[in-house]
């Protein structure tokens, strides 16, 4: 195994022993998301997932995250544990307009509060159902009831407002469990005041390196002296995925400049042991990578799709500006049409099937001519759970690239999840194969 340069210990070392004598408390959150449909699985909590990654953002570190029911104990109850362990808490969840809506009330009397009416969060009310020219019932007009103890974090999202109230120098704050009406009382409302309120002079520092084509345990390996060599104030995060794995680095400390310095020595050590396999440092997907490339080389694409089922054309028209490289996909589930709008020849159906080489490669050569672009990618498979044979099974895969120039590769994966999971798999390996033929060819 490769050794260590030693002037990467010793800087790592010196580093090391200006944080040892330091007590770097950082600012400590609880996320407490509110709901009896996020209990039972009915509804996926992505809202404490973007709560995290902006308080970190801010150098607030998320402690907990806990999921509780609509219940006046178990919202008290909580929060009263919460507090003993955090400087700040947020609920998302139960400011609605319904009677299981009872986050406002219940905080409301736990602070000592009384309901009152805001004229402001009224006539904004009032303003949405106008608009859309829908009667507005009594029980819309109380979600302008709010506490006349609490900060009010307008929401021009919606029609519930978002609370912050503050105890003994410790914040907490109310948000709707809508998602987009969440985001935006988060950002734009409550943490401006946050991060005047909320002093740290601890520093948090990330770096990532986004690797693919190597397995984590491999990746592991090769650099398993660097991450043993880490201060104590350092750590190393492996986020492994559907063909690709990322590595992100966290250092704590008082001075950003050393960290930083200090995080860009390890990154280039990193670097230099696993480059081939490195794609970028952005903490972002392969989809982003890929379609960079199509965007800086101006190059025009389009989609051919079968068992993906236009998924990866909805994927690239996710990307803001992908109106610039991409012109646009053909879903051809059927055999028909595959072969009366790709114009691949009833032979090569008749002869290899849909699920094969051939057939792949002249959707691709069909997408190139139909859509008029540079390049064009084709997906044809077997995703399960049924529908194989002995000769193709579920989880056989062939995917094509073809640009004008002529020049045509494929691709064959045998995968082994589920209907849904392996999906995102050849939705992953079609970013990485389109990512390496732009490379080698363009």
């Amino acid at each position: 195994m490769d050794e260590r340069p030693n002037d990467f210990s010793l800087f790592l070392a010196k580093n090391d022993s200006t944080y040892k004598s330091q007590n770097i408390m950082p600012n400590k959150a609880i996320i407490i998301t509110i709901g009896d449909e996020l209990l039972i699985g009915q509804t996926v909590d992505t809202n404490s997932t973007h709560i995290a990654l902006v308080l970190g953002e801010h150098n607030i570190e998320v402690i907990r995250k806990i999921a509780i029911s609509d219940n006046k104990d178990d919202i008290t109850e909580t929060l009263d544990e919460a507090l003993k362990k955090a400087d700040v808490v947020i609920f998302t969840g139960g400011l609605g307009p319904t009677a299981d809506d009872i986050t406002k009330p219940v905080l409301c009397a736990y602070f000592g509060g009384t309901l009152v009416r805001n004229a402001e969060v009224l006539e904004h009310i009032e303003g949405i159902f106008s608009k859309r020219n829908l009667p507005m019932l009594q029980r819309n007009a109380m979600q302008a009831d709010v506490p006349d103890n609490c900060r009010i974090l307008f929401n021009k999202m919606g029609t519930a407002p978002g609370m912050l109230f503050e105890k003994e120098g410790k914040y907490i704050a109310s948000l709707p469990g809508v998602p987009f009406e969440m985001k935006y009382i988060l950002e734009q409302e409550l943490m401006p005041i946050l991060k005047d309120k909320v002093h740290s002079e601890r520093v948090v520092l990330h770096k990532h390196i986004v690797t693919s084509g190597i397995p984590e345990s491999l990746l592991a390996d090769r650099i398993q002296d660097i991450e043993t060599a880490f201060p104590a104030h350092m750590h190393l995060a492996y986020l492994p995925s559907l063909r690709m794995v990322k590595l992100r680095i966290t250092s704590e400390g008082l001075d950003a400049h050393v960290l930083e310095t200090e995080a860009q020595q390890v990154v280039q050590a990193i670097t230099e042991r696993v480059e081939k396999y490195i794609i970028g440092y952005e903490d972002v997907g392969l989809d982003v990578y890929a379609t960079r490339l199509l965007a800086d080389r101006k190059l025009k694409f389009g989609t051919a799709e079968s068992c993906t089922g236009g998924y990866f054309g909805h994927l690239i028209t996710n990307i803001p500006g992908s109106s610039r490289y991409y012109k646009g996909g053909i879903i051809s589930y059927a055999n028909e049409v595959k072969e009366h709008i790709l114009q691949v020849p009833f032979e090569t159906l008749a002869a290899h099937g849909a699920v094969s080489e051939e057939t792949v490669i002249a959707m691709a050569k069909g997408a190139l001519t139909q859509l008029e672009v540079d390049l064009a990618i084709s997906f044809s498979g077997i995703l399960g759970p049924d529908g194989g044979t002995e000769t193709k099974p579920v989880g056989l895969v062939w995917m094509a690239i073809a640009n004008k120039e002529g020049r045509v590769e494929t691709k064959q994966l045998h995968l082994r999840y589920t209907r849904l999971t392996n999906k995102e798999a050849v939705i992953n390996e079609g970013w990485a194969f389109l990512r390496t033929f732009i490379l080698e060819h363009y």
